[in-house]
């Protein structure tokens, strides 16, 4: 069973095809759509139908708080993948030029509605400033309009509430002291790429998952701190390290709190046969490959006895 999202239901009804195109009987894979007041209720008739033995969650971490909730009651197992913030590192022996494509990439591809999009920059003192001028200049040339046209990469944000949201997270970073590099504007749901530098603690979008087509730049001045700004999150779904010592950009790697990280790679990016999933609030299980295999299946033991027994009683 598919639950799809009250926001895009055609969307989800895509794979439903995709599944009945590819062969599946009638009934295998069924979709639900449904409007948004009746999803306390539908989401529960779910999780407590006894044919549902596991319920797999994407969205926020909100949502996924109930899920779990819903799960525990009915004593149903739960994987939930839910909201992330990710940490971009880039250390001061990174190329600024491979570094800036991805970050890009992570932070505009789909107007930065992915779980795994870049959030947050922190890049090392000795490089920001070129890595930022590098990264503005990039995102100006990323236009929002009609994605399908070749010249405007960048499409809509999901709703209007949404836009205002992103807009709302880039004003008060503004007025709180951060420099706007690039972007910064909206009309109705298009929100240009947007960079945004010297943000800090105190800042909301330093703090909130934004979901939209803008990034932050924290500078900071040795491993050490970049380490501890990348861990200062009440998430941990993906992140990045760029450098060119990879022994280096490893031990980085290790010391972040994600489920994921990508060396010299966006945080973007998904394969089917990775075992994909978060930590802290970002939640807990994975899914793809052979660790989705097990997760969805039960692990049993069984035993057969070929010879008399001896018991003690």
């Amino acid at each position: 069973i598919l639950k799809a999202s009250e926001l895009c239901p055609r969307t989800h009804r895509l794979i439903g095809d995709a599944m009945r195109d590819a062969g599946f009987p009638a009934g295998a894979v069924n979709v639900v759509t449904n409007s948004p007041d009746d999803a306390p209720e539908i989401v529960e008739a779910l999780i407590a139908h006894p044919a549902v033995r596991l319920v797999n969650f994407t969205g926020s971490t909100r949502v996924g708080r109930i899920v779990a909730q819903l799960c525990a009651k009915y004593l149903k197992r739960c994987l939930l993948e839910l909201g992330g913030k990710a940490p971009f590192v880039v250390l001061d022996d990174a190329d600024l030029d491979e570094a800036v494509k991805a970050a890009a990439f992570g932070a505009f591809m789909h107007q930065g509605q992915i779980c795994m999009s870049t959030e947050r920059i922190v890049v090392d003192d000795g490089v920001a400033d070129r890595f930022v001028a590098k990264l503005g200049e990039k995102a100006a040339t990323l236009k929002a309009g009609d994605p399908r046209k070749a010249e405007t990469p960048l499409g809509a944000m999901i709703g209007q509430s949404a836009a205002d949201r992103v807009k709302g997270l880039i004003d008060d970073a503004v007025e709180k002291g951060a420099t706007l590099v690039a972007g910064g504007r909206a009309s109705g749901t298009l929100v240009e790429a947007t960079v945004l530098d010297h943000v800090a603690p105190g800042m909301r979008i330093y703090e909130e998952e934004s979901f939209g087509p803008v990034v932050c730049v924290v500078r900071v001045g040795s491993i050490d701190e970049a380490v501890t700004v990348a861990n200062d999150t009440e998430y941990g779904l993906a992140a990045a390290v760029f450098g060119r010592d990879i022994v280096r950009a490893l031990d980085v790697a290790k010391r972040i709190e994600s489920g994921i990280c990508h060396i010299n790679a966006p945080t973007v990016h998904d394969e089917a046969q990775m075992p994909f999933g978060g930590v802290k609030d970002s939640g807990y299980g994975r899914f793809g490959g052979r660790t989705a295999i097990d997760e969805f299946t039960e692990l049993r033991w069984i035993t057969v006895q070929t010879e008399p027994q001896h018991y003690p009683i």
